[in-house]
């Protein structure tokens, strides 16, 4: 057994809460015999001091407006989230806990959003969840900068993320790193479990390189907690995190995997059931009774419980605050409202371009005059481009970039950082209040198809906006080339993808995009121009909406009226 970090006896009221989120951990692992009990019990402390010292949310109302926003991209820990979430009140019971990572219950193996009750992103596939982090503090700097004025900060709060090793190692939280620090964004506090170890064993065998150095290099502040058990050097790196302006924070916290396990530090704690005598054996450690299983002291469940009575009090105060701010600024406030519903500008699709006796052009260029055409009616709409927004139309020529300080501007470019844009527009819808949009080669969907999976299983309104659909991208040869994306991204179960044939179907598919607030939509546009449709002699294009539909009938012999076909295909 590691002794690095001393064990400490359950005297005080801050371990004894702590060593309940351990303890609620491991007794369901062991229940499920399955499951991550390593990050739990190393990262117990940092989770406890954040979520009663700092998280500002309503157990009663987890959608909140201006809630923080806590993310566990290293979603294998999920025990840590469902234990917090039931001990702070949340509407997920202590049977659901016992119920971990059963088909039907509340708490499945790695968290979804949909499913839990507080739980603010799918995660499981390392890496997605910092980059969803990233997506959400775009969203709020820039609502803030929309809606915030002198005296009322009416959006004003922290996106925090526990993440790990294996999040560090993924490409996908460079990008989003790498665009965290450009954009500046201070509001992102993220925790960094740094205890050393993966599933092969430790992270000397893959992973040598200087993680301070790297996040510094991107823009970054970085701290560092030498004991992950100082629950006091904690709270003073998080205190201080929020004090810093103009950097994201990464705060590495210095852990020990399973902490209290016979196997802790080892990468046996990381993924593996502990067994009966294991789990007495970490009991005995941590100085629990042994023969209980799901044990809440009293004192530990109404400390956490304050977090019901002071979450009220919080959206109490904020509630109180928005009504000042709307009869300070009237017209604000009722665009504030509207955003915060998601309600779309009354008479909206009047701006739909009508594509009447238009010129012959690429579906790339239909969509670029349907973006600019509704753009000022539908102010929520941001987005951009993978660095070829000329080539995919994405840009609102009413607006300018978002950079650093101007965050008001709707103008995204992500860069050459495809997946990080897929997971960053997801964070961006995860968090609400804007429909993200961003634009690529659909042969480099395959960059990014890890969040467009996710955006599908999140069931939200992300637009991917893919260009050059064809092997009649010519000249940049197959590499360019899209072949096989159209099937590939067909399958992808919850993913509405349109393959518009003209300027009236571009308008369509735009319609769908918007109307449809339960899931992604990718549009599959082409480079070369294609011709205008006679719908007077033809079906509407409004048929869009149901999928196929019926161009022309079959006519008769005659030519008059229609005939049943002798083929269908």
């Amino acid at each position: 057994m590691t002794t690095a970090t001393k064990l400490v006896k359950t005297t005080d009221i801050d371990t004894l809460c702590i060593n309940t989120i351990r303890t609620l951990s491991l007794d369901a692992v062991q229940k499920a015999n399955s499951g991550h009990p390593g990050l739990p019990l190393g990262m117990a402390p940092a989770a406890y001091v954040l979520w009663t010292k700092f998280l500002r949310h309503n157990p009663k109302n987890p959608k909140w407006f201006d809630r923080d926003r806590f993310l566990l991209s290293a979603g294998h820990g999920s025990m840590l989230i469902y234990s917090l979430l039931h001990l702070t009140g949340y509407n997920l019971s202590l049977e659901e806990l016992k119920n971990f990572r059963q088909l039907h219950s509340k708490t499945p193996g790695h968290p979804e959003n949909i499913l839990t009750p507080g739980v603010e992103i799918t995660t499981g596939p390392l890496g997605q969840g910092f980059a969803n982090g990233v997506g959400m503090g775009i969203a709020q700097a820039h609502l803030a900068a929309k809606f915030n004025r002198p005296g009322h900060p009416v959006i004003d709060h922290f996106i925090y993320c526990i993440c790990s090793d294996g999040d560090l190692m993924e490409g996908v939280s460079y990008e989003s790193a790498s665009l965290a620090g450009h954009l500046k964004l201070d509001n992102l506090i993220y925790l960094y479990d740094d205890n050393q170890i993966t599933i092969d064993g430790p992270t000397s065998l893959a992973f040598s390189e200087d993680v301070t150095k790297r996040f510094e290099s991107c823009g970054w502040e970085v701290s560092v907690v030498e004991d992950g058990n100082d629950i006091d050097a904690i709270e003073n790196a998080i205190r201080n995190a929020q004090a810093v302006k103009d950097k994201p924070k990464l705060i590495r916290i210095k852990t020990i995997i399973g902490f209290g396990m016979p196997k802790q530090g080892t990468s046996k704690a990381h993924s593996d059931a502990p067994g009966e005598d294991g789990v007495k054996a970490t009991k005995r450690n941590l100085d629990w009774p042994v023969n209980k299983s799901f044990y809440i002291p009293k004192d530990v469940l109404s400390h956490f419980r304050t977090a019901v009575k002071r979450g009220a009090q919080l959206e109490k105060d904020w509630d109180a605050s928005v009504k000042d701010y709307a009869k300070a600024f009237p017209e604000l406030g009722k665009t504030l409202k509207d955003t915060r519903a998601g309600r779309l500008a009354e008479g909206w699709e009047k701006a739909l371009p009508k594509f009447d006796n238009v010129e012959a052009k690429a579906t790339r260029a239909y969509s670029g005059d349907v973006i600019n055409a509704i753009a000022d009616t539908i102010p929520q709409m941001i987005g951009g481009s993978g660095d070829l927004t000329p080539s995919n139309n994405t840009f609102i020529k009413s607006s300018a970039d978002m950079q650093a300080t101007r965050y008001a501007n709707r103008n995204i470019h992500f860069g050459i950082r495809e997946h990080a844009m897929g997971s960053t527009m997801n964070g961006m819808a995860l968090y609400g209040s804007v429909i993200p949009f961003g634009g690529t080669f659909q042969t480099f969907s395959d960059y990014m198809r890890p969040a467009i999976r996710l955006a599908a299983l999140s069931q939200i309104q992300t637009i991917f906006v893919f260009t050059h659909d064809s092997i009649g991208l010519g000249e940049d040869g197959p590499t360019h080339q899209s072949v096989e994306h159209l099937a590939a991204l067909r399958a992808i179960p919850g993913l509405a993808l349109i393959r518009p044939c003209d300027a009236h179907e571009v308008r369509e598919a735009w319609r769908a995009a918007l109307l449809r607030t339960d899931g992604p939509t990718a549009f599959a546009l082409s480079r070369q121009k294609v011709a205008l449709i006679d719908r007077k002699k033809f079906a509407n294009a409004n048929g869009l909406h149901k999928g196929g539909y019926v161009l022309a009938e079959a006519e008769n012999k005659s030519g008059r009226g229609t005939a049943s076909p002798k083929l269908i295909l």
